[in-house]
C-alpha cells in the first residue's frame, strides 16, 4: 500500500486520523522521548523511544515526556541474547531481520545473539512518520532507519557508562565489539553481564551515529533470522495459533456485498458431529451472515455447507464487470476532475498521433495464508491474535466493537503468510467481524475463545480488491518525435473515499493514489484528469497501489512514442528525463549495463523490453528478455533489475523483495488473473479460476543495486510496477501488437 502524502505542506498526522474509525485517542507524532524502565524478570536492559516526523510532519509544541511500558524495544538478557521488538508485522518481507540489523549495528552486538520478536499493538510501536502502527507504504526500514539505530546507539552508550563506572575509567576508554565491553587495562564484560548495571544509567539525550563507512552489519548480506523456522515448519503463523479451549468459526457471508440474511435453516448443520452453535452475525458493509462454531475447522466448514440460507439482496447494488467496463470507457471520453493541466491545442495538428484505451480488472490480494483471527472476549477485556498490518486502527476497532476501553484490549501481532495490503483495511473488516462473532457467541451463553478462519474461497470472494480502471490517452508528436501534447483521462473507484484518510489524501476531488506516478519522471505536457466512480465493490490498496496501472500505461506509451520517433527506447527515455530523473537514469543505466542490452545479440525469437518506474521513493528499472511459445502464449525468459533504494540495509532482503514483486507483477499478465463480477456475485473462487504466478512462470531475475549512502527508501512494493510494461514492450517487438489491457491476450491485441 502507499501513504506518501505527508510533507511540510500537509501537517495532518495519521495519528489524529487513527481515532476516527474506532474512537481511539491518539497523541500524534511530534514528540521525542526515550524510556528507561525497570528490568524484566531475569534482568536486562530495556530501551524504547519515539521519533518525531523527521521533517515530514510539522512539529507542534513538544508535549510532556511520556514513559512507555517496560520491554518496549530492546532487551539484553543475562545470556547475551538481544531481543528486538519489531514494530511491524512479518509478512515475508524480512523486517524481523532487517530492523534488528539496525539496532545490532549501532549496539555493536554479536549478530549470532540477535532475536526478532513481533510487537503487539502499542503506542510506543507507532511508525515515527505515519504516527500509527502500520506495515505499509514500503515504510518499515525507510521510516525506522534512524529510530532503530538510535535505540542501539543509546543502549550502547548506557552499557559503556556502566562499565566505565565499575572500572573507574572514562567512557572514552571503553570499547565495544560483538557484544563485549573492553577496558583500557584489559577488563572485559559481556553485554549480558553489564545489562542490569546499565539500567541504572541515565539515558543519553543524544548520540552520534556511525558513519556509513564504519558499518559492519548494515549493507552486508545477512541471512534471515526466521529462515530456519519457516523451513522446518516450526514457524507459527496466525492460522496455526489456537488459544486454550478455543472453538473454530466459519461464516457464510452474503453472495452480494452488503446483502443480508432473510432467513436460514440450521437443522442439517447442527446435526453434524462437532458443530456446537449456529448464529446470525453482522458482516462487513452493513450486511449479515451466518456463523457456524464447532470443535474444529472441518466440522465448522461442513456445517456451513449444510446451511440453507435465503438472502435478501434487494437493497444493494449488483455490479457486472462487463457493464462497468463499458460505462468506464464511455466516461473516459469526457474530461474528469483536473489533476494536472497542460495545453492540448497542438493535438489536432500533430504530425504523429497515438490514441489508446487501457483496461485493468479488479484484482484479489490472494496471500498464501487466508485471513484468520482468534478472539478471547471477556467481561473485563478482550485479547486478540491476528496477523494485522494496521495495529492502531484494528486495536481501536476491536475496542469499539466490543464496547471496551482501548486499555482493555490486547492485540497480539502474529506472523502472516503474505498480505499485500489485504491485512491493512481502514474498516478493520475481518477483525470487526470476528469480534461480532465473539459477541453473539457470548450472548449464546458460551465463554470459550473463537478462532475465525477464512477458506481460500472466502478470501478470493471476500472483497477489498485492487479497483478496476480505464485509461484513455491521446498523444501528439512533432515530426522529430517530440511529444507536443498529451491528454489523459483515468476512470476508476477511489480506495480512499469513505476512509479516515479521505480528508488528507483526496485533494480537489481526486484520490491521489489513482493518479500517482503519472508523467514522472518525464518532461511531457501532460493534461491529466480523473473520474472517481462509486460502486458496490470493496476496494483497497494492492501491492504498489496506483502504480499497478499507471506504470503500465506510462511505460508502454513512452515506448510507443519512442517507436514512432524511430529512436531506441532507452535513449528516448533518457532524453525525456529532467532533473527529477537522476535516480531513474542511474537505475536504468545499471540495468542496461548488466543485461547486455544493445551490446549482445539475442537468439532468434527473443526480444528486449525496457521499463522504469519510481514508487515509495525507490526507482526500479527492468530490462527483460521475452519470447512467444509455440501455442502463442507469452514467455518471460530473463529479467535484469537496476534498483535505486539508497542505502541497502540487507542486500539479500532487497534481492528477495525485487524477485517476489517481479513475479507478482508477472502474475498480473497471466490469463485468468482477473476478478470478474456478474449481478453482484464474484465469479472466481480459488486458484483454479483465479490465476497467480507459480514457480513454473518464474524467469531468471538478476538484481543489481545502485550504490548509495543516502537514507534508505522503500523496497517491498517498487519492484512490481515496471515488470508488466517491460514485458509488454518486448512482446511488441516480437509481434507488432500493442497490449492495452491486463491480463495479456495476444489473440485480441491489435498491431
Amino acid at each position: 500500500m502507499r501513504i506518501e502524502w505527508l510533507n511540510q505542506d500537509n501537517m495532518t498526522s495519521l495519528a489524529s486520523l487513527a481515532a476516527a474509525p474506532a474512537a481511539v485517542a491518539a497523541d500524534g507524532v511530534s514528540r521525542r522521548s526515550f524510556m528507561k524502565a525497570g528490568a524484566v524478570a531475569g534482568g536486562g536492559l530495556v530501551l524504547g523511544f519515539f521519533l518525531p516526523g523527521a521533517g515530514r510532519l510539522a512539529n507542534a509544541q513538544q508535549p510532556p515526556a511520556k514513559v512507555y511500558e517496560p520491554n518496549a524495544f530492546l532487551r539484553i538478557a543475562p545470556d547475551n541474547t538481544v531481543t528486538v521488538q519489531v514494530n511491524r508485522i512479518e509478512i515475508g518481507q524480512g523486517v524481523q531481520t532487517s530492523l534488528p540489523m539496525l539496532i545490532a549495528e549501532e549496539l555493536d552486538a554479536d549478530w549470532s545473539n540477535m532475536v526478532g520478536a513481533l510487537a503487539p499493538a502499542g503506542e510506543q510501536y507507532k511508525d515515527p512518520i505515519f504516527g500509527i502502527q502500520i506495515t505499509g507504504g514500503s515504510g518499515s526500514i525507510a521510516h525506522s532507519y534512524i529510530q532503530y539505530r538510535e535505540i542501539g546507539a543509546k543502549a550502547r552508550a548506557m552499557l559503556i557508562a556502566a562499565a566505565a563506572e565499575q572500572w573507574k575509567v572514562s567512557p572514552e576508554q571503553v570499547k565495544t565489539a560483538k557484544g563485549t565491553l573492553t577496558g583500557p587495562a584489559g577488563q572485559t564484560a559481556t553485554y549480558g553481564a553489564m545489562a542490569d548495571a546499565a539500567m541504572k544509567q541515565p539515558v543519553p539525550a543524544s548520540v552520534k551515529l556511525k558513519d556509513p563507512k564504519d558499518f559492519t552489519i548494515i549493507g552486508t548480506p545477512v541471512k534471515r533470522l526466521d529462515a530456519a523456522a519457516k523451513s522446518n515448519g516450526k514457524q507459527q503463523f496466525g492460522i496455526d495459533f489456537k488459544a486454550p479451549d478455543s472453538k473454530v468459526a466459519v461464516v457464510a457471508r452474503p453472495p452480494v456485498f452488503g446483502a443480508k440474511v432473510a432467513k436460514f435453516d440450521a437443522g442439517k448443520a447442527k446435526a453434524i458431529r462437532g458443530v456446537i452453535e449456529v448464529l446470525q452475525v453482522a458482516t462487513d458493509r452493513g450486511g449479515s451472515g451466518v456463523v457456524v462454531v464447532a470443535d474444529g475447522y472441518w466440522p465448522a466448514k461442513m456445517g456451513r455447507e449444510a446451511l440453507v440460507i435465503e438472502w435478501d439482496t434487494s437493497g444493494v447494488e449488483k455490479i457486472s464487470s462487463d457493464k462497468q467496463l463499458a460505462e468506464f470507457k464511455t466516461l473516459s471520453r469526457k474530461p474528469g476532475t483536473p489533476v494536472r493541466k497542460a495545453d492540448t491545442s497542438k493535438l489536432a495538428g500533430a504530425a504523429k498521433k497515438i490514441s489508446a484505451v487501457y483496461e485493468f480488472p479488479y484484482l484479489a490480494h490472494a496471500p498464501m495464508e487466508p485471513l484468520n483471527c482468534v478472539v478471547d472476549l471477556r467481561a473485563d477485556g478482550c485479547t486478540v491474535w491476528a496477523g494485522t498490518q494496521f495495529q492502531t486502527f484494528d486495536h481501536g476497532a476491536i475496542a469499539a466493537t466490543a464496547g471496551l476501553k482501548p486499555e482493555q484490549v490486547v492485540l497480539n501481532t502474529m506472523t502472516a503468510g503474505g498480505g499485500f495490503g489485504r491485512r491493512a483495511v481502514p474498516s478493520s473488516d475481518y477483525l470487526v467481524e470476528a469480534v461480532n462473532i465473539a459477541k453473539v457467541w457470548k450472548a449464546a451463553g458460551k465463554s470459550e475463545p473463537v478462532k475465525v478462519v477464512w477458506s481460500r474461497e472466502d478470501d478470493i470472494k471476500g472483497g477489498y480488491y485492487r479497483p478496476s480502471h480505464v485509461h484513455r490517452a491521446d498523444i501528439g508528436m512533432d515530426a522529430k518525435g517530440g511529444i507536443v501534447a498529451w491528454d489523459h483521462v483515468i476512470v476508476g473507484q477511489s480506495i480512499i473515499t469513505g476512509t479516515p484518510f479521505e480528508a488528507v489524501m483526496i485533494k480537489d476531488g481526486v484520490d491521489s493514489t489513482m493518479v500517482e506516478g503519472m508523467g514522472e519522471p518525464y518532461e511531457v505536457p501532460l493534461n491529466l484528469s480523473a473520474h472517481a466512480v462509486k460502486a458496490n465493490v470493496p476496494v483497497l490498496w494492492w501491492r504498489s497501489v496506483g502504480s499497478t496501472h499507471t506504470a503500465f500505461v506510462m511505460e508502454t506509451l513512452i515506448d510507443e512514442a519512442a517507436h514512432a520517433a524511430k529512436t531506441d527506447p532507452v535513449a528516448y527515455r533518457k532524453k525525456l528525463m529532467g532533473e527529477k530523473g537522476k535516480r531513474h537514469m542511474a537505475a536504468l543505466e545499471l540495468a542496461v549495463a548488466k543485461s547486455g542490452y544493445g551490446k549482445k545479440a539475442l537468439p532468434k525469437g527473443q526480444a528486449w523490453g525496457v521499463a522504469v518506474h519510481e514508487a515509495f521513493g525507490t526507482v526500479v528499472a527492468y530490462v527483460v528478455v521475452a519470447s512467444v511459445n509455440k501455442d502463442g502464449s507469452p514467455k518471460l525468459n530473463r529479467v535484469t533489475a537496476g534498483v535505486h533504494c539508497n542505502t541497502a540495509v540487507n542486500p539479500l532482503t532487497i534481492e528477495a523483495q525485487i524477485q517476489g514483486a517481479a513475479l507478482m507483477g508477472l502474475g498480473m499478465t497471466l490469463p485468468g488473473a482477473a476478478i470478474t463480477i456478474k449481478d453482484g456475485v464474484v465469479d472466481q473462487q480459488n486458484f483454479g479460476d483465479y490465476t497467480v504466478a507459480r514457480m513454473t512462470d518464474m524467469p531468471v531475475i538478476d538484481v543489481h543495486i545502485v550504490p548509495s549512502n543516502d537514507p534508505p527508501t522503500g523496497i517491498g512494493e517498487p519492484g512490481l510496477p515496471p515488470l508488466a510494461p517491460a514485458f509488454a514492450n518486448a512482446l511488441f517487438k516480437l509481434t507488432g501488437k500493442r497490449l492495452r489491457k491486463l491480463p495479456f491476450d495476444l489473440s485480441t491485441a491489435k498491431a
